[in-house]
C-alpha cells in the first residue's frame, strides 16, 4: 500500500456518468443503451490529514474537503511531471487555511 503524508499532492480519478462528457473526460464509453456515457475525470487534490482508520482527508482547489479510503484504487500520488503540468490545479494549503 502507498504511504501518504500530509501535504502530498494526489490525482483522484473520479468516475462519472452523464449525457455529455466534459472536455477533460478520459476513458469515455457509452452505457448499455447508448443514452449516457461513463468516463473518468482527473481531480487534483492535496492531503490535509492522514487518519488512523486508513482514511485521508483531502482538500480540493476550491476548498471543499473529502474523506477517502487510503486503499482506493482511484488515488495516485502526483508525479513530478503531473505537478509541473497541472500546478495551477493544485491548491496551496495556505491559500485556504
Amino acid at each position: 500500500m502507498i504511504q501518504f503524508r500530509v501535504g502530498d499532492k494526489i490525482v483522484y480519478h473520479k468516475p462519472k456518468s452523464s449525457y455529455c462528457p466534459g472536455p477533460r473526460a478520459k476513458q469515455v464509453f457509452p452505457l448499455e443503451h447508448g443514452e449516457e456515457y461513463h468516463y473518468v475525470v482527473d481531480k487534483f487534490w492535496k492531503i490535509v490529514q492522514v487518519n488512523n482508520d486508513r482514511t485521508l482527508d483531502v482538500i480540493t482547489r476550491k476548498g471543499k474537503r473529502h474523506r477517502l479510503e487510503a486503499s482506493d484504487p482511484n488515488i495516485t500520488k502526483a508525479r513530478l511531471l503531473q505537478y509541473i503540468l497541472y500546478r495551477k490545479r493544485f491548491l496551496e494549503l495556505n491559500e485556504v487555511l
